[in-house]
């Protein structure tokens, strides 16, 4: 299947009126946070070889517009991908706020560009076979300069090593913590870790 895309206008009208959306629907700090992935995203893109680094902003500006909606809403947005909602995402529906993003991203603001959306989609848990964006987008997420445990040698050393190496080093990261903290992994994310 080929892969559906937007043409570079449309993406730029899309993150216009996406950034407007994410603006009014956010905290402030949430909408910080999604800029600063956002550049971190574009900038991978560019370092990593994925084409259009717009595209990579673009995922990273929309990828949390639905966090900080209720659980009610966020099941039944994310039900609209056709998926089926697996029990680790029921028992935390707030987990699902990629996969309603996307839904959203298609169904109202018309964006097709299947590897944003996939990338959008999978950005908390990863998936195995994922496409090249949706591991920037992932590891951009864990790695923007906001995070408290991010400093500029950290985000270097990080940024050096190939996308698939960089990727195991942040979901291992990622796991690591969630397990210090006494919080499950996601099979979906196990599965990830060991395809890489």
């Amino acid at each position: 299947m080929k892969n559906k895309s937007n043409t570079d206008n449309e993406i730029e009208t899309l993150i216009k009126n996406v950034e407007r959306y994410a603006q009014s629907a956010l905290s402030p700090p949430r909408y910080k946070h999604s800029v600063r992935v956002a550049n971190l995203a574009e900038k991978m893109c560019a370092l990593y070889g994925d084409g259009n680094m717009r595209r990579g902003y673009l995922a990273g500006i929309a990828h949390d517009i639905c966090k900080e909606q209720d659980d009610e809403s966020l099941l039944s947005c994310a039900a609209g991908d056709g998926n089926p909602i697996s029990v680790f995402e029921a028992e935390r529906p707030s987990l699902l706020h990629g996969r309603a993003a996307a839904v959203m991203l298609h169904n109202d603001f018309g964006l097709v560009d299947s590897d944003i959306l996939e990338a959008v989609a999978v950005h908390t848990f990863g998936k195995k076979g994922c496409s090249r964006l949706s591991k920037i987008l992932f590891a951009a997420d864990k790695i923007e300069p906001g995070r408290s445990h991010v400093t500029e040698a950290y985000l270097s050393q990080k940024l050096s090593l190939p996308l698939d190496a960089l990727v195991k080093s942040v979901i291992q990261e990622n796991v690591d913590y969630l397990k210090q903290k006494g919080k499950p992994v996601s099979p979906v994310t196990m599965d990830f870790l060991s395809s890489l």
